[in-house]
């Protein structure tokens, strides 16, 4: 067993119990709510909401979630923990960095950034934040991030995204903690991480999860980068924007057929609050909530072939076992 740490403290591995790997809890644009607040509303009305639709996904079997929102989304960590205090859910929270192509100007004259200009290698100060959260704790509060979290999309291995994912990847071989990327699998972005991040920062692909690998339905390319040893992360059920609900259940029911059910976790990717979307458009993802791989997916896809021990062992044996470090 191994300690995993929680919004509320560290927990047992074998009682992390049904795991969503990739789930939101607030997704924010800090600099619009702080300057214009009138959309984001009661503060206690928003953690009201998040606290009963978490209360639901517990309800459902959940016991511990997975949210990956670091700087770049929003973080804040003492609304998480008024969340948390009220939910026997465990949460994991995470440290990194989220942008798909250049780096925040708080970076720009900041550590690699200078090494032309004095002729020497500096060390990125991204590394000794992402580290001192996970050691230290995060912004004061004494919450340490479980997860560390870092981007790549369309757009490629931008020289912001690869300082991002190197500083990410020091910080895991400085801690141990396990890494979860935000992939583009239609660029086949997951070759570049394995380049980035395991090829040349030495980071072991089986402690990273390729997130949103459930956008493609090119099961090859999956199956490629699952015998590299990367897991799959099959976590925007509910989000059918881009690809169905259809299209997103036969590509995991075909690398479980494929016997990659050991490779693969599920989520939803879902959030109590995100103000990227606008409040109408909101009300055309009425399947975007914590509950719904539970009241639709898994039925789906055990009529067609998943069998519940493979149901079960993606959503409880991958999960701890990706944290042990197995």
């Amino acid at each position: 067993m191994s300690r995993i740490e929680t919004v509320r403290g560290p927990v047992d591995s074998a009682d992390l119990g049904v795991t969503l790997m990739h789930e939101h809890i607030f997704v924010l644009t800090t600099e619009m709510r702080e300057n214009y607040p009138s959309e984001w509303g009661s503060e206690e009305e928003r953690v009201s909401d998040a606290v009963a639709k978490l209360q639901a996904a517990y309800d459902a079997g959940v016991r511990t979630i997975v949210d990956p929102t670091v700087a770049g989304l929003g973080r804040y960590i003492p609304r998480i923990q008024r969340v948390a205090e009220r939910l026997p859910l465990n949460i994991v929270v995470a440290t990194g960095l989220y942008t798909y192509n250049d780096l925040p100007f708080f970076f720009h004259h900041r550590g690699p950034a200078l090494n032309d200009l004095l002729g020497t290698e500096l060390p990125d100060p991204m590394v000794e934040m992402f580290v001192g959260d996970i050691r230290d704790g995060i912004a004061g509060t004494g919450v340490r991030a479980g997860m560390l979290k870092c981007a790549i999309d369309r757009q490629g291995p931008t020289p912001g995204v690869e300082r991002v994912m190197r500083a990410v990847a020091k910080a895991h071989l400085e801690t141990g903690v396990p890494i979860t990327v935000h992939t583009h699998p239609a660029s086949r972005t997951g070759l570049e991480v394995k380049r980035v991040m395991c090829d040349e920062e030495g980071v072991e692909p089986g402690r990273i999860v390729l997130g949103h690998s459930g956008d493609t339905g090119d099961c090859d390319h999956l199956a490629e980068l699952a015998d590299a040893g990367f897991l799959l992360g099959m976590d925007r059920f509910g989000l059918y924007t881009e690809v169905p609900f259809e299209a997103r259940a036969e590509t995991l029911i075909e690398m479980a057929r494929r016997g990659y059910a050991e490779r693969m976790v599920l989520s939803q990717d879902a959030s109590c609050y995100i103000d990227w979307i606008d409040p109408d458009v909101m009300a055309f993802l009425p399947q975007w909530h914590y509950t719904h791989l539970f009241e639709e997916v898994v039925p789906y896809v055990l009529e067609r072939g998943v069998t519940r021990k493979q149901v079960d062992r993606m959503l409880v044996d991958v999960p701890r076992l990706f944290f042990e470090g197995g």
